[in-house]
């Protein structure tokens, strides 16, 4: 056999494909970013160090970040409970509540913020009988995160449980195993890479938010204010160099826990995968 024979792509043209998506990349994605951290390192490490280190970047970041996290942890749980009853049950207004689900998609995030404003203000519909303050603190931003995040979660889970093989389940039942050892052992396992996933997407879009945030926070510095608010003032004020900086922080730590989520998601679909 010759050895120039090469085995045909099952693609067509996939070297043609190939170089248009990494130039499509570099034209949208790591140019852009490249110029931010490019523009950031032009400010040396003394000053760089300086901007990441001070107090009001630390506590804005800590806000957004935490915050983040714990709505995509949360959405992580009641997105698959949605995905669930969406799946698995057929009751009245089924549909609609589907629709609904993807409001937060369609919405624009500035009428969201005002309206979760408006709801749980003081003097709001549920701000008024609820026992402690939402709106202008840390927990009305925990609220919007959590409601532009949990589209993310439904809808990656929804057709992987769609899917799933029912057979699985009733071989469980048919060895003896309960309802929530199944769940446990035999379903959840095969959803984790979905969740991880779906829990990824809502943290990404709750980490760069501004919208819905900015209306509902209070933006009282240390205490509710967003780091990408704080990028906008630092804007504001023709302060580009920590504009940038604080751009800078935000992306490598973005980076790194969507790469460590990733890992982990892959590890999950190796295990998956072994245990077939």
């Amino acid at each position: 056999m010759s050895s120039s024979f090469r085995t045909p792509s099952a693609i067509p043209g996939f070297g043609l494909t190939y170089g248009f998506v990494w130039f499509y990349l570099c034209l949208i994605i790591l140019i852009p970013l490249a110029a931010v951290v490019l523009w950031a390192g032009s400010l040396g490490p003394a000053r760089l160090f300086a901007l990441a280190t001070e107090p009001r970047t630390l506590a804005a970041l800590r806000v957004s970040f935490g915050l983040s996290f714990a709505a995509a942890a949360l959405n992580a749980v009641f997105g698959l409970i949605v995905a669930w009853a969406l799946t698995r049950y057929s009751f009245p207004g089924k549909r609609l509540l589907d629709a609904a689900v993807d409001l937060p998609f369609a919405l624009p995030t500035a009428v969201a913020g005002i309206a979760l404003s408006a709801i749980y203000a003081p003097n709001g519909l549920i701000g008024s009988i609820a026992p402690f303050k939402i709106a202008f603190t840390p927990l009305g931003i925990f609220v919007a995160l959590v409601f532009i995040g949990l589209p993310f979660v439904v809808r990656t889970v929804q057709p992987v449980l769609a899917d799933l093989d029912r057979e699985l389940e009733e071989a469980s039942a048919t060895l003896g195993a309960r309802r929530p050892t199944t769940l446990l052992r035999v379903v959840l396992p095969t959803l984790i890479p979905a969740l991880l996933t779906g829990f990824a997407l809502a943290f990404a879009r709750a980490v760069g938010e501004y919208g819905s945030v900015i209306f509902i926070a209070g933006n009282i510095p240390y205490v509710s204010e967003i780091a990408p608010l704080l990028i906008i003032m630092r804007l504001e004020e023709f302060d580009y160099g920590a504009a940038t900086a604080i751009a800078t922080i935000m992306l490598a730590i973005s980076f790194l826990m969507l790469l460590a989520i990733n890992l982990i998601e892959a590890w999950s679909r190796r295990r998956l995968g072994h245990a077939r």
